[in-house]
């Protein structure tokens, strides 16, 4: 099945997704550096839209056959930076511990210098099942948190806080998956 042209042009092309996610960076640290219940509003807006491309970016690509060596290399660039910029942005609102931030950002450069390593020994680094939930806890944590204050007598920093915990759950257990499936590689 071949991608139409007029699409493949356009905004639906998956490098242009991933770069999209790497452009939503500096646009994301803005509106939290001024932040009000606006700003923070629009950010966790701009936030949920650049984290669906890293879905249909994937899906694009693989069913219009249109994988390419840079997307494979710029779409977990990519994700990561979005989450780590939340991140760190979050805890310097205060709106969550640097512990956790610390955490996570540190799980996911080890996750992905291991990756790199096992592709060097021909073992599969694709994202596992954990590694998935991993990230879709993160997404749902990181949007209530973006939001923090009540709107229509719902309190998001609360959900958000939930949602942290869960995240920092399957980071770690994600992690672990990665390291023990790569014990041979390492060493151990």
């Amino acid at each position: 099945m071949s991608f139409p042209k007029k699409i493949k042009d356009a905004a639906l092309n998956p490098n242009f997704m991933t770069v999209s996610r790497v452009l939503a960076v500096p646009v994301l640290i803005v509106l939290l550096m001024f932040e009000t219940r606006i700003t923070t509003f629009l950010a966790s807006l701009l936030f949920a839209a650049a984290s669906i491309t890293d879905y249909f970016d994937g899906y694009i690509a693989r069913k219009y056959e249109l994988v390419s060596t840079l997307g494979k290399m710029l779409d977990p660039l990519a994700d990561k930076l979005l989450i780590s910029t939340a991140f760190v942005m979050l805890v310097e609102l205060g709106f969550m511990p640097g512990w956790i931030a610390c955490v996570i950002i540190g799980r996911e450069i080890a996750v992905t210098g291991l990756r790199s390593i096992m592709v060097e020994h021909g073992q599969d680094a694709a994202a596992s099942m954990l590694g998935k939930l991993k990230t879709g806890f993160q997404i749902a944590a990181v949007i209530p948190l973006l939001l923090h204050y009540s709107y229509l007598g719902i309190n998001f920093s609360g959900i958000g806080t939930v949602l942290l915990y869960g995240a920092l759950i399957f980071t770690l257990w994600s992690g672990v998956d990665y390291f023990m499936q790569s014990k041979k590689i390492l060493g151990f």
